[in-house]
């Protein structure tokens, strides 16, 4: 599955909300969401109005590796 263009950063704040993933705390403009499952993790999300390709591919990169998941179904489970 391709990753999704033009998604801002309050876009996937919220897919990210189905796992688990809670806003802990804002800096300037920067997100950083804390999820308890399978152990703490925390990921840095930029609230831009479209994430760059790459951003996007790190951050679900880091949630995959953590929900322990390939990419492409963390894909069908958030946007799916």
């Amino acid at each position: 599955m391709k990753l999704p263009r033009d998604l801002s950063g309050r876009a996937l704040a919220a897919a990210l909300a189905k796992l688990g993933y809670a806003i802990d705390h804002q800096t300037g403009s920067h997100l950083r969401l804390t999820t308890l499952r399978g152990g703490e993790h925390r990921v840095t999300v930029p609230l831009h109005d479209a994430l760059k390709v790459g951003t996007l591919a790190g951050i679900l990169r880091e949630v995959a590796a953590h929900q322990t998941m390939s990419r492409d179904k963390l894909l069908r489970e958030l946007f799916g």
